[in-house]
């Protein structure tokens, strides 16, 4: 995926978000909702997915949120393309960003979620 995508995964096994527990599907909400700030910030898409993927092969796996910026950078460099089209062609492109790339990218979102959970802890006091 482009850069800037980030992945949401339960830490325990869970392959259907009908599966989560109660505590784990209260988390779900505002971890979606601070990560895609997180991507918005960082970004500056003119959309930011949210799809939750959990294939294997002939069933499901484990489940995966991808909370993934789209620019018109990254829409025209594959031919307009949105929503599932868009990300099937870049996942059987395999085009991958590069690793300095990811890794400041990395550094910058960790930064601004820990920005987010100290402002969420002073909101709650």
């Amino acid at each position: 995926m482009n850069l800037g995508t980030l992945i949401v995964g339960p830490r325990e096994h869970v392959v259907a978000i009908a599966d989560l527990d109660d505590a784990a599907a209260a988390e779900l909400g505002p971890l979606l909702r601070d990560t895609a700030r997180v991507v918005e910030t960082l970004c500056q898409p003119e959309q930011t997915y949210v799809c939750v993927w959990s294939h294997g092969l002939d069933a499901r796996k484990h489940l995966h949120i991808a909370v993934q910026p789209v620019t018109a950078e990254v829409r025209a460099r594959y031919g307009g393309l949105r929503s599932e089209q868009l990300q099937a062609r870049m996942l059987a492109d395999g085009d991958e960003p590069d690793v300095a790339d990811v890794e400041q990218f990395c550094e910058r979102a960790r930064e601004l979620f820990l920005a987010i959970a100290g402002s969420s802890v002073e909101d709650r006091s």
